[in-house]
C-alpha cells in the first residue's frame, strides 16, 4: 500500500489494485503493483468522455439526432458482452446513447457513438489513446472502445485520473448518477452500478470479464453535512479468472469497504463515534431481525412436524385398538 495519513487508515483491498482521491484531502493512495490489467467495461468512461470532449451537451441538453445502424442492431443479440436493443433506423439522441452506454453499459450503443464520431472504430481508438496521453495515464492502451478486448489494458492510478477530469463535466455526472434510463419502444433499462443507493454514493462505472475480474470506478460525498466533498476510488483485478457473479461480488465488496471508511475518517471527530455507533446499530439489528426470522422459521417447522406425528399417532390409535 501507498499511502500516508487516512490513506493508511483505509481497509485496501487484498489483491488486485486500488486507488483513492478526496477533493478535501487530495491523493489518499493506492494499493497492488500498478502493472497494467484488463479494464472491461470501464473503459467505456473514456468513450464517453472523448464524446463530450468533442460534442459537449449541457445539462437537459439533448444534443443531436444520431440513426442506429445494421452494425448496432445485430450486436444487440450479441451473449458475451452487455448490450441493448437498438433497431437500424430507429433515430436517438446522443444523450440517449451516452446514457444507454453509462448506465446498463450498452456496448452496441459506444460502438454507435464511436463510428458516428470517427468514421470508424480503429480510428476512435486511437482518439482514445491520444486522449489517454493527454491525460497523463502513461500505463494506459485503448485497443478497443469497450474493453472487451483483454489487450485494453489500465491501472487503478490511471482510471482515477480519468474519472477526475470526467467528472468535472456535468452532464456526465448527472448521467452516472442515474438508477436507470428509458430506451424509447422498450422502456427501463437499470444501471450496473449496484453501489447505487448507498450512502454517499453518486456514480459511476462497473467492469467484469473474466480476464479482467471485477472492476469498479466509484464516485461518492463525504465529510461534514452541508459541506461534502467529492470522492473518486477505482478498484480493479478483483477475483479474475473465476466466475463473473464471484468477480462483481468481491468488487463491490471491496468499494463498499473503502467508501464507508473514506466517509467515516473525513466526518468531524466529534461525529465519527456516532457514525460508528450508529453503523454497530445497524449490524446488531440485521442480526436480531435474521435470528428473529430464522429462529421463527425453524421453531414453526419443528411444531408443524411435532404436530403431523401427533396426528399420525393417534390415526394409528385408532385402527390397532
Amino acid at each position: 500500500m501507498n499511502g500516508t495519513g487516512l490513506g493508511s487508515r483505509l481497509p485496501w483491498p487484498a489483491e488486485g489494485q486500488a486507488s483513492v482521491y478526496s477533493e478535501e484531502a487530495g491523493f489518499l493512495g493506492t494499493s497492488g503493483w500498478q502493472d497494467p490489467t484488463p479494464t472491461a467495461s470501464i473503459a467505456k468512461v473514456m468513450a464517453a468522455y472523448v464524446i463530450l470532449r468533442s460534442h459537449p451537451l449541457a445539462n437537459g441538453e439533448a444534443g443531436p439526432m444520431i440513426t442506429v445502424d445494421r452494425a448496432a442492431e445485430q450486436e444487440a443479440h450479441s451473449s458475451y458482452e452487455s448490450t441493448v436493443p437498438l433497431v437500424e433506423g430507429h433515430s436517438l439522441t446522443q444523450r440517449t446513447l451516452l446514457e444507454l452506454v453509462l448506465v446498463p453499459s450498452g456496448s452496441n450503443a459506444a460502438r454507435l457513438l464511436a463510428r458516428w464520431h470517427s468514421g470508424d472504430e480503429s480510428s476512435f481508438v486511437r482518439e482514445m489513446n491520444t486522449m489517454a496521453a493527454e491525460l497523463g495515464m502513461a500505463r494506459t492502451t485503448y485497443a478497443d472502445v469497450c474493453g472487451l478486448d483483454p489487450a485494453t489494458r489500465s491501472t487503478s492510478e490511471d482510471q482515477l485520473a480519468l474519472a477526475r477530469a470526467a467528472m468535472d463535466i456535468p452532464v456526465f455526472r448527472s448521467i452516472v448518477a442515474r438508477y436507470s434510463t428509458r430506451l424509447p419502444g422498450v422502456g427501463r433499462l437499470c444501471s450496473t452500478n449496484k453501489l447505487l443507493g448507498r450512502p454517499g454514493v453518486i456514480g459511476l462505472k462497473t467492469g467484469t470479464t473474466t480476464a479482467a475480474g471485477g472492476n469498479l470506478i466509484w464516485a461518492a460525498h463525504a465529510g461534514r453535512p452541508g459541506e461534502e466533498a467529492l470522492v473518486l476510488g477505482v478498484v480493479m483485478a478483483q477475483r479474475p479468472h473465476t466466475g463473473l457473479a464471484e468477480a462483481r461480488t468481491a468488487v463491490r465488496a471491496a468499494s463498499i469497504e473503502l467508501i464507508s471508511s473514506v466517509r467515516r475518517e473525513l466526518l468531524p471527530p466529534d461525529r465519527r463515534w456516532r457514525v460508528a455507533l450508529f453503523s454497530a446499530r445497524e449490524r446488531v439489528l440485521h442480526l436480531a431481525g435474521w435470528l428473529g426470522y430464522h429462529g421463527h422459521y425453524y421453531w414453526s417447522r419443528t411444531m408443524a412436524r411435532a404436530r403431523a406425528a401427533t396426528r399420525q399417532a393417534r390415526t394409528r390409535s385408532h385402527r390397532h385398538p
